[in-house]
Order: C-alpha cells, then sequence, then structure tokens
C-alpha cells in the first residue's frame, strides 16, 4: 500500500474506523495513469483497493488452449473497507453490500501481467462505499496471465494475481 499511496494522490471516503481496519480513509490514487485508461475528464476518484488475494480463472476451450476471456475471484481492501471482486465483472462490498458491474472500454498491455484496463460502470445495487463509483480502472497488475500450452478442454486453472483497483466519479454520469 505504501507504493501506491507514494505513487498517487489522496483519495478520502468518510469510512468508520470501527468498520474498516486497518483504516484506509485517506488512500493514494494514481496520477501516472496511461492515457489509453484515463477515465474522462473530470473524474473524481471515490475509492481506491488493493488485492490481497486474487485469481484469474481460466477453462480450457474446446481447442485445448486457455484462449477464453478469465474469470476474476479476488479479496481487496482500501478506502472503504473490504471488496469482494468476481465474475460479472463484480465489486461488492463486505461493509454495506453494495454492488457494481462493469464492462471493460480499454486496455494497456503489461508485460508477463494481465493488463491494465479502464472499465465502465454498468450497473449499482444498494447504497454504500460503490454507489458512486462510473469508472473503475485496474492498475499496476502483475501475474494473472493465461498458461502457455496446450490443455484438456473443460480444465480450469487459478492463476495468482495483484493489482490496485481505483473506482471513479464522473459528475457528467448520473449515478
Amino acid at each position: 500500500m505504501a507504493a501506491v499511496v507514494a505513487a498517487i494522490g489522496a483519495v478520502t471516503f468518510n469510512a468508520n474506523a470501527a468498520t474498516t481496519a486497518p483504516d484506509f480513509r485517506s488512500v493514494a490514487v494514481p496520477t501516472a495513469i496511461a492515457d489509453i485508461i484515463k477515465p474522462p475528464a473530470g473524474s473524481r476518484p471515490v475509492g481506491a483497493y488493493v488485492v490481497t488475494k486474487g485469481t484469474q480463472n481460466y477453462t480450457c476451450a474446446a481447442d485445448g488452449t486457455y484462449s477464453a476471456p478469465s474469470t476474476p475471484e479476488a479479496q481487496l481492501i482500501g478506502t472503504g473497507g473490504r471488496v469482494h471482486h468476481f465474475a460479472g465483472p463484480s465489486w461488492q462490498s463486505l461493509r454495506d453490500g453494495s454492488l457494481v458491474t462493469a464492462k471493460k472500454i480499454q486496455a494497456n498491455p503489461r508485460t508477463g501481467a494481465i493488463p491494465e484496463l479502464l472499465l465502465q460502470v454498468t450497473s449499482h445495487t444498494g447504497t454504500g462505499v460503490l454507489s458512486k463509483a462510473d469508472w473503475i480502472n485496474r492498475l499496476y497488475t502483475t501475474g494473472g496471465v493465461a498458461p502457455a500450452g496446450s490443455c484438456t478442454a473443460g480444465q480450469t486453472v487459478q492463476v495468482p494475481y495483484g493489482a490496485v483497483y481505483v473506482f471513479w466519479d464522473d459528475p457528467a454520469i448520473s449515478s
């Protein structure tokens, strides 16, 4: 988390320290985001979360390769407490139940890692720490790349990965 804080400006979320341990009420948000994955101008960071444990899960396709998209399964911690990231792709606050799903808009390739992403939120459920999110960045990715070589159709593999997720409010979009 220290490296993230050093690389970015502060995000403040009015979190209750009793429900957010450790207290990440002021977590930094990246200032050096590749142009291709920047959220729209005027967007404001509303949360930053680090993957504490995560995998990208791949299923072998009929052609004997891991060519199909992966499904995430990750636990995150950050400004609004803990968040579960799973298929959809979806993110759900474990603190208040707020939930968002999103679609990929753009990717920034990373050597030896899954790409950094810009995702647009497509649905909101509940109210809470994720309610104002309109855009999501996946940044500082490590690992998570599909295995090379052949596999047996239907076989699944879990590949560990790391990342920082930043959630953005876009005042031009009514959440």
